[in-house]
């Protein structure tokens, strides 16, 4: 029995031992692994890196982006304010200029508050007058005009026996105007140019005009704001080194007749038609 445990131990040692045989040691990496490692790890931390970048260049995108819209935003609201202020001012303006109108019109008796005392006819002289059912009616119309050619398009030249304005456009063509012209010895002829322009100009009468009329006992004022009631009507344009201008009126019916002291007088439908389409520095023409 001692014989058979004996051989059974020896037989199976063997099995033991190369089950309990200790577990092979772990290869040290080589250098070249380490290296590869080291690469990656770099190229992770580049990759993070950039991903960073990226996210934080989006970040400052998308805040200049909502700073953008921002300001268009409040450029906006300006603009829309400032819309609804120019149009409260014109509401306004408008408002003061039908007040004047209707001012005017209450103390109109004869045509006009200037009309009465710069038209006042004198004994045994009749006059031609400004009709209080006149009204401003638009003159202008293009036509063919030979003396263009002798003329810079954008010229105004003004033929006084004719009561007509022109304003050259080129190739032969001028659009003409109804005007009234300066009284006997009150017309001129010249050549300047347009050195300012108005809308509903404030009129200061010049003090030899003052002056003259208040010796024949009418008394004008030092200066009236401009509106429908003012003289010198719609627009003003101004003629260099002169008193003079082109102007519109409070007095349609005077278009058309030797009636003022030296000015070009339009219907104001005329001169704002005429403002629009001229330049500072358009040549004058004034012939008589």
């Amino acid at each position: 029995m001692r014989k058979f445990l004996l051989l059974l131990v020896l037989a199976v040692m063997p099995v033991l031992a190369f089950t309990v045989e200790a577990p092979a040691a772990t290869p040290k990496p080589t250098e070249q692994q380490l290296l590869i490692k080291k690469k990656k790890a770099e190229e992770a931390r580049k990759a993070a890196e950039a991903r960073e970048a990226k996210e934080k260049k989006a970040a400052e995108a998308r805040k200049a982006k909502e700073k953008k819209a921002a300001e268009i935003r409040r450029a906006k609201e300006k603009q829309v304010a400032e819309t609804r202020k120019r149009e409260q001012r014109l509401a306004l303006e408008k408002k003061q200029r039908e007040r004047k109108a209707q001012a005017a019109a209450q103390r109109r008796d004869c045509g006009g508050f200037l009309e009465c005392l710069l038209n006042k006819p004198r004994r045994g002289v009749q006059t031609a007058s400004a009709s209080a059912t006149a009204r401003d009616m638009p003159t202008g119309e293009d036509i063919r005009w030979a003396p263009a050619t002798g003329y810079a398009p954008g010229s105004i030249v003004v033929k006084t026996p004719e009561r007509a304005l022109y304003l050259v456009t080129g190739d032969g063509k001028a659009r003409r105007y109804k005007v009234g012209v300066g009284k006997e010895g009150f017309q001129w002829a010249g050549t300047s140019t347009i050195v300012q322009k108005a809308e509903w100009p404030t009129w200061r009468p010049p003090q030899a005009m003052i002056k003259r009329e208040a010796a024949k006992g009418h008394m004008l004022p030092a200066e009236m704001e401009g509106g429908p009631g003012n003289p010198l009507g719609a627009r003003a344009l101004y003629i260099g080194g002169s008193i003079y201008r082109i102007h519109g009126t409070n007095a349609p019916g005077s278009i058309g007749g030797a009636v003022s002291s030296g000015c070009i007088r339009m219907m104001n439908s005329d001169v704002i038609d005429l403002y629009e389409r001229v330049k500072l520095g358009a040549k004058v023409y004034v012939t008589q």
